[in-house]
């Protein structure tokens, strides 16, 4: 008769094998220290940064477009050189400087051709100054014109800015509900995902196992083989 024999399927390790303990010490140093090892799956952190990736590049390419448009809006204003010019001395005669400087004009206008020699007299006072009333209808007629281009290409400039404005907090929506969206995916992913303290205390117990093992596989090899019953013996005695 043989010994007790190991069950079907199951292989028996040798009396001499052993876990080695470096790799428990380094096991139990890695889960007791280093927290990087319990981080998030290198899968998901993967498409987090892929995501991210391509959010970025489509971020680029908005801004890019958007600078593009802004870029053809100033050429587009560099080239109406005459609107510029227009909208400067409209801009000009709406400041105080420009009533001062007018007032100035009237009244040394009228002191001169009032009080000079006959001779250097310009326009008579007589006829009521028809040169004065003349040159102020010129600048009246050309200011009221004036006023309406630049109101015109201010109306235009507000029109691009509102544009403009509402393309930029479509956007910002956007990314705010994409960001929203992808936070409530991280936490579901979070919640699903096994905390640190769950998967070091099952790492723990996985190595309690392991030296268990190991210290009933040395036990067993310390014990000596047990002495088989001799079959002739045991017959000799019952026949007896």
């Amino acid at each position: 008769m043989t010994g007790a024999r190991c069950p079907p399927n199951v292989t028996r390790r040798p009396a001499s094998f052993s876990y080695p303990r470096s790799t428990r010490e380094v096991l139990l140093a890695e889960i007791n220290e280093n927290d990087d090892v319990l981080s998030v799956p290198k899968s998901e952190t993967r498409k987090l940064r892929s995501r991210r990736s391509r959010d970025e590049r489509r971020e680029a390419k908005r801004l890019r477009s958007t600078r593009k448009n802004e870029q053809r809006e100033e050429e587009r204003e560099d080239h109406d050189v005459l609107g510029r010019i227009m909208e400067t001395l409209a801009r000009g005669t709406g400041t105080p400087a420009f009533l001062i400087i007018l007032t100035l004009f009237v009244a040394g206008w009228i002191m001169w051709n009032s009080m000079a020699p006959e001779a250097w007299r310009f326009d008579s006072a007589d006829l009521g100054f028809i040169a004065l009333t003349l040159a102020l209808s010129l600048q009246a007629s050309y200011a009221a014109p004036m006023l309406l281009l630049a109101q015109n290409r201010q109306d235009d400039r507000d029109r691009v800015q509102i544009e403009q404005d509402r393309q930029r907090a479509e956007r910002n929506t956007a990314d705010l509900e994409y960001l929203t969206r992808e936070v409530v995916a991280l936490r579901m992913r979070m919640n699903d995902m096994a905390s640190q303290d769950f998967i070091r205390a099952e790492l723990r117990a996985l190595l309690e196992e392991v030296a268990e093992r190991e210290s009933l596989t040395q036990t067993d090899a310390q014990q000596p083989p047990r002495s088989q019953p001799n079959h002739d013996e045991e017959t000799k005695d019952h026949r007896a």
